[in-house]
């Protein structure tokens, strides 16, 4: 009797216990991450999404895990994975985003005229460079501290909508935060694009190793420049309200992959 209920236990309980980035990190929802466990061979396995390398990190000491961004743009069902020239799937579960409509008085950051076109197009260039970087560095930590002191506003994914015209989703985290109010590095990294662009205003890149990218925009000034390597909690500017913002906030973008995903998952403050 005991051996039958010793097989049972093991027939029905997993393989091993989820560990602690897993259960942070996986969720597997259109803008959300996918946590793929790789096994415990010696040496790291190589994992692509969708062409791009993926970030591979050890847990727990004993296996290797894959955390995959997957972009808004994907459907709900099966995605596939790369793991050393294998294929592996996992599954994309389905969320709805609703909506934020937002009346801005400049009509030319609704509709750009052909000079401010090119600025955007050229600026757009910059941006997908540096969210397309991939550095060997491993990241300092996973659980990220939250880059300013204030309330969560605006949630990531909103469709949105500017004076009744539909524009990119909402692809990042808003803070509500007084102008000047400092902004600091959620991880260690190195700071790889700073600039003033048209939309997000005075904006910072920082690499966190492996394609896990923050963006910070809208900032009233920038205190970092190419090059500086920040640690964690380090100050990289204060908030503002340049670009295109109706008020003083923090805009935080992180980026796997290549993919714009929920920061709020890597602040433990996911909500389904």
């Amino acid at each position: 009797m005991r051996f039958a209920l010793a097989l049972l236990l093991c027939l029905t309980l997993p393989a091993h216990a989820e560990g602690f980035l897993t259960r942070l990190l996986n969720k597997p929802v259109p803008g959300g991450v996918a946590v793929i466990d790789l096994g415990n061979d010696a040496n790291a396995p190589r994992a692509r999404y969708d062409g791009k390398p993926v970030l591979v990190v050890r847990e727990d000491d004993q296996r290797w895990i894959a955390i995959v961004g997957i972009p808004l743009t994907v459907k709900a069902g099966q995605q596939s994975l790369d793991i050393d020239g294998q294929s592996s799937s996992f599954r994309v579960a389905p969320r709805t985003y609703r909506e934020q409509r937002i009346t801005l008085k400049n009509k030319r950051q609704v509709n750009p005229n052909p000079d401010d076109l090119k600025r955007i197009q050229r600026e757009l260039d910059e941006q997908t460079q540096a969210y397309r970087q991939f550095s060997p560095r491993q990241p300092s930590n996973l659980l990220f501290d939250k880059p300013v002191n204030g309330p969560l506003s605006s949630p990531f994914g909103l469709r949105r909508f500017f004076n009744g015209e539909e524009r990119n989703s909402h692809s990042g985290l808003d803070f509500a935060a007084k102008a000047g109010t400092p902004i600091k590095a959620p991880a260690a990294g190195k700071v790889i694009l700073t600039g003033n662009y048209f939309f997000n205003g005075n904006t910072v890149f920082v690499d966190h190793g492996q394609g896990l990218i923050s963006m910070f925009c809208h900032l009233s000034q920038i205190g970092v420049k190419v090059g500086d390597e920040l640690s964690r909690g380090a100050v990289l500017g204060k908030v503002g309200s340049s670009g295109r913002a109706t008020g003083p906030h923090l805009h935080w973008n992180v980026s796997l992959n290549d993919a714009r995903v929920d920061p709020s998952i890597f602040i433990g403050a996911f909500k389904p």
